[in-house]
């Protein structure tokens, strides 16, 4: 029974790193629409007398990132060479970092329901990437390779945690997080789905109450957020089979296959022996001075729990309000910028966790490929707060606002959608209403509840949604009590 088992797991997080220009050398990093091989150099392919050169912007964003997660950064660090033989390693090594990486020792605290739980970062260390190997199938059934180098030499970040992960819903939460927290800083895009945002994770399970570590399994090949739940699930339950029936953990290396939905057996599991690590003859060691250190703290934005924090203090929202509010640094942005246009701050969130994102989750795009501003989003409210426009009609106007980038005022122009608030024309208009239901004036005299909502109702059906709901439900009360 797997409930008898507690997991420990670890993630291995690879992020490529926003810089214009390689790892070691000046090509372009953001190869994405370029052709196969069209992106690559001789220091790419690892061709003889090549030399690499370091890309200050990629140390830069991996000490960013390192403070951004609580990590100490060592005043002297260096490269190393990885040796091992893949068809998407040109060199048949990686210039990686081994026992004197830029930052170790840091923390990352996920909320997990109502617990907050630390979650240890190892360190976080600066390689380059790989090539990308596409695996076909010809017309005859047989299977071959394709290798693009234009990946190649990409500044790739590589973030080890602690195994202080103990779900796999803890899992999904700590990458969600540590992926906002890249984008939030503009260091990496973060896209698991383009490859920019890889995880590997170490899995074991125990008996619980136990202190001892089981025998961990690596697990790759996850390209999702979902994906990374179900493997994580998957795994524990199938080691969970094999020690109920009596049988050993075998270290090794597993693959998620996603249309199946289970792990399979790849290799069994290298240790750092095998890959016969050496400094790196080619570079020079860094030194990180303190003052440098320092320099790159203060480039660091609010950070997203701070933010988070303020953002409940400052405007008196609640932490479900803030915390979606700071999901990404775009967002908070809005949302302040909105606020800053002397906006209520309760009702920007109201409309914005609400109606706003609804409409982005429908449209699947992101708030800054939105056509609302914050401009767009305060002429709104304005119009709401005037009487001119009903809450219900805000939405029709903002669901065009989205479509059309149109500004409200002339929205509600064109569309004519201004409130009726006039008394005269509305006690016309209940007059005729009351004078047509008789049923309802008695069901209402006789204390039906119901009775006054339906009398609402057919003034407003009878002026298209148009009138001012406070104003007709008190020319009603008046009229409905001198009957």
């Amino acid at each position: 029974m797997l409930s008898k088992y507690e997991a420990v797991i670890g993630l291995e997080v690879h992020a490529q790193l926003l810089t214009k220009s390689k790892m070691f050398c000046r090509c372009n990093a953001q190869y994405a629409d370029a052709p196969p091989n069209s992106v690559v150099c001789p220091v790419d392919l690892g061709l003889p007398g090549a030399l690499p050169v370091i890309n200050r912007t990629a140390v830069e964003y991996t000490v960013m990132t390192a403070l951004a997660l609580n990590c100490s950064i060592p005043e002297f660090s260096r490269f190393d060479r990885k040796n091992y033989f893949y068809p998407d390693l040109p060199k048949n090594y990686q210039i990686s970092q081994y026992d004197l990486p830029l930052s170790h020792d840091g923390y990352m605290v996920v909320q997990v329901g109502d617990e907050a739980r630390r979650i240890g970062i190892i360190r976080v260390h600066l390689e380059e990437d790989t090539a990308k190997l596409m695996h076909r199938t010809d017309a005859r059934g047989k299977a071959y390779s394709l290798v693009d180098f234009n990946r190649a030499g990409t500044p790739l970040m590589e973030i080890v945690s602690k195994p202080d992960i103990r779900s796999p819903e803890e899992a999904r939460l700590y990458l969600m997080k540590l992926r906002n927290i890249l984008r939030w800083i503009g260091v990496s895009t973060g896209n698991m789905e383009e490859g920019s945002f890889r995880c590997d994770a170490n899995v074991s399970i125990r008996p619980v109450g136990s202190k001892e570590f089981g025998t961990k399994v690596e697990v790759k090949n996850m390209n999702s957020f979902r994906a990374v739940y179900r493997a994580l699930e998957y795994e524990m339950a199938r080691q969970a089979d094999v020690l109920d029936s009596g049988g050993r953990i075998a270290q090794e290396t597993r693959g998620w296959v996603e249309d199946r939905g289970v792990t399979v057996s790849q290799r069994s599991k290298e240790y750092a022996h095998d890959y016969r690590y050496f400094p790196e003859p080619d570079l020079p060691p860094l030194v990180l001075t303190r003052d440098w250190v320092q320099s790159i703290r203060e480039k660091l934005p609010e950070l997203p729990d701070a933010r988070r924090e303020r953002f409940a203090s400052q405007y008196g929202l609640s932490q479900y309000e803030a915390t979606l509010l700071t999901n990404s640094k775009s967002i908070a942005d809005f949302f302040e910028a909105t606020v800053g246009l002397r906006a209520s701050a309760k009702a920007v969130a109201n409309w914005m966790v609400g109606e706003l994102f609804r409409l982005l989750n429908a449209a699947n795009i992101e708030i800054e490929q939105s056509k609302v501003s914050p401009e767009h989003l305060t002429e709104m409210l304005k119009l709401i707060d005037q009487g001119t426009i009903s809450a219900s009609m805000a939405k029709t106007v903002l669901e065009e606002v989205f479509a059309s980038g149109k500004k409200p005022g002339d929205i509600v122009q064109e569309r004519g959608l201004a409130q009726i608030s006039g008394v005269e024309e509305l006690q016309a208009i209940v007059h005729q209403v009351l004078a047509t239901n008789p049923q309802a004036i008695a069901d209402y005299k006789a204390g039906k509840a119901n009775a006054f909502g339906f009398l609402v109702g057919q003034v407003m059906k009878a002026t298209r949604g148009k009138a001012n709901p406070g104003v007709v439900n008190q020319l009603l009360r008046e009229k409905l009590d001198k009957q």
